[in-house]
């Protein structure tokens, strides 16, 4: 019996990756770095999670030594620049996943969110489209650097499945992207994915359902019709 759903931040719960690619831009021209991330470069950069990781993998490409350049401060700088951006509110829930929070309070399952972005992040995005705090919205949020390694590692889906208390069999996670899935899955959760903008080009094998967008669900009673057969 499902217990719980667990969702993934960015990509999932709001088309967010353009705002994080425009509060990186902000944050490299306050820098004086000559950097500029096109869609095409932050379409490459998202196979990388993590922010931090992916300043680092940029500094690689430019055959710059991350241990010598602030990437941590850059990265804080970003994470300002990110919420300030959501407070002027630029962002809003993607289809369906209002419904499907408010649905699942209703009947009484457990809200989680595992994802790489910050704790910060999750609090603007939770304050700006919910108008609460994220403490309001789940019940368990496990983000950023709580754990060692990010997605498409399970590790961060195995934390939340702890805080929870509960087993794989017990959540649904759902996701956007191809390291999401993988994550989920290699932690034992089924995973419905509905690609984001910048995910559209992935595959997605092993994903209990792919849908355009979420409110093709059809609620709790559309989830439990696409687990039944595997009960």
């Amino acid at each position: 019996m499902i217990r719980a759903l667990i969702f993934d931040v960015d990509g999932t719960l709001a088309e967010t990756e353009d705002l994080h690619r425009r509060a990186f831009n902000d944050s490299f021209r306050a820098a004086g770095l000559g950097w500029h991330w096109s869609r095409a470069d932050y379409t490459k950069l998202l196979t990388t999670t993590g922010g931090k990781e992916r300043i680092t993998r940029y500094l690689h490409g430019l055959d710059l030594d991350p241990a010598g350049f602030p990437v941590a401060a850059l990265h804080a700088a970003k994470t300002e620049r990110y919420g300030a951006l959501i407070a002027g509110g630029e962002l809003t829930l993607r289809p369906g996943i209002a419904a499907l929070l408010a649905e699942a309070r209703r009947v009484g399952l457990r809200l989680a969110c595992a994802t790489t972005t910050s704790a910060p992040n999750v609090e603007a995005l939770c304050r700006a489209c919910f108008g609460k705090p994220a403490t309001e919205v789940f019940e368990v949020i496990a983000a950023g650097d709580i754990v060692a390694a990010k997605k498409p590692a399970p590790d961060i889906y195995r934390h939340a499945l702890a805080e929870l208390n509960l087993g794989p069999e017990q959540a649904v996670a759902f996701e956007d992207s191809a390291n999401g899935l993988r994550a989920a899955r290699a932690a034992g959760l089924a995973c419905v994915i509905s690609p984001g903008v910048y995910t559209l080009h992935e595959d997605f094998p092993g994903a209990l359902a792919v849908l355009d967008c979420f409110s093709e669900l059809g609620g709790i009673a559309g989830l439990a019709a696409l687990l039944a057969p595997a009960q």
